[in-house]
């Protein structure tokens, strides 16, 4: 099993992660912010990945810290549970449509973190959620994790099923990528 437990305490947040790649999608959440809950709740689900998370930041601020931080943790507890990244798929590639919302996600776990990212949303917040933190978010974990990562959305009116469709993409991506497929490290260089 591809597990890895990871903890971080800053002055602003104090996260812990539990994470198995290699789960049903199981889950635990609690970061404070109910819609980021939610779209956590559909990374794991869709993903197959079993997630332990519980997040204490500074909301008295705003969720800004503890989203990021999040993605932080969440992508160090990636990169950990897949350690030497011998003979996985590498690449994923999804399209998720939620109702009128479409969400593209396509990446490389590559050991080359990077990341484009392209959607606007009609309004600023999602129920007690900062729609600009997706942003935020997707770059901490994919910088955290080392992927390269394309995520976007390129149409829809409705800002819970933009951000929805893209959590979802980035889970049937990453669920693609890290799966089996034997051999050695896919790479012309025999290391990523």
């Amino acid at each position: 099993m591809r597990k890895a437990e990871i903890s971080r305490n800053t002055k602003e947040t104090k996260i812990s992660v539990t994470l198995n790649l290699d789960g049903q999608g199981r889950h635990e959440i609690r970061t404070g912010i109910g819609f980021f809950d939610h779209m956590l709740t559909a990374l794991c689900v869709h993903g197959g990945f079993d997630l332990e998370l519980r997040t204490d930041g500074d909301l008295f601020v705003d969720g800004h810290h503890s989203v990021e931080d999040t993605g932080i943790v969440l992508g160090q507890a990636f990169k950990a549970a897949l350690g030497d990244m011998k003979g996985i798929a590498r690449y994923g590639t999804s399209f998720i449509p939620m109702d009128e919302s479409l969400g593209f996600c396509c990446l490389d776990i590559s050991n080359r973190p990077f990341l484009v990212y392209e959607c606007s949303f009609s309004d600023p917040r999602t129920g007690d959620y900062d729609n600009c933190l997706t942003e935020e978010f997707m770059r901490a974990f994919a910088f955290n994790a080392g992927i390269t990562l394309h995520i976007k959305c390129p149409y829809g009116s409705n800002d819970h099923h933009k951000n929805e469709a893209m959590f979802k993409a980035l889970a049937h991506a990453l669920n693609d990528a890290v799966k089996i497929n034997g051999g050695e490290i896919l790479s012309t260089k025999g290391v990523l």
